[in-house]
């Protein structure tokens, strides 16, 4: 989209920069190749993006950057917002309609990862990182009870409770073939105390 725009337009592209994982949310001079551009840019200068989402998701952020690049004498072509939109007043009015929006969508965005996963959490569902002693991942994604580790987790509990430190209980698990550490045996009977 931007060779074909550049094309049409005349416009010589000298560089094309991607930016590999960084979320929108982040400001632009703050994107390692975003920023590295934004500095080196000089009078006459023409930055041509595809999407307005793809520079920016926070308004305030893309009105500074658009304002920064006006008084340096550069301009900012958005192909979705229609092109140029530093030296064209309208665009500039969708710009900042459109980047209230990408904001608006961002939360909304956010807001609906975070609702999910508290519904998943309340589900039992499993979302990576290691798997908690006792537990293993079902086929439905929801964490099941591993009934030997659970077995071996009462026994962590009744030993606890018979004031045998961690150290040694770690190591009467490791003697029945459970591989735990004493800050896990620690975790165990902490949970297990905060359910109770």
């Amino acid at each position: 989209m931007i060779e074909g725009y550049a094309h049409m337009h005349g416009l010589k592209l000298d560089e094309i920069v991607v930016e590999e994982s960084v979320s929108g949310s982040v400001p632009l001079n703050d994107h390692p190749a975003g920023g590295a551009m934004l500095a080196k840019l000089q009078a006459g200068d023409i930055v041509i993006a595809a999407k307005l989402n793809r520079c920016f998701r926070l308004a305030l952020d893309a009105l500074n950057v658009v304002e920064q690049l006006k008084t340096r004498g550069v301009k900012l072509h958005l192909l979705d917002l229609g092109g140029d939109i530093v030296g064209n007043g309208l665009s500039k009015f969708f710009l900042t309609i459109a980047a209230a929006f990408a904001e608006a969508e961002r939360d909304s965005i956010r807001e609906c990862i975070t609702n999910v996963k508290q519904d998943q959490k309340a589900r039992g569902r499993y979302f990576g990182g290691k798997v908690p002693f006792g537990c293993r991942v079902g086929n439905d994604g929801a964490l099941v009870e591993h009934e030997a580790e659970q077995k071996a987790i009462r026994a962590m509990i009744e030993m606890r409770a018979q004031g045998i430190a961690l150290r040694p209980i770690a190591t009467a698990m490791a003697e029945r073939g459970f591989k735990i550490s004493h800050e896990a045996v620690k975790h165990v009977v902490a949970a297990h105390e905060a359910a109770a």
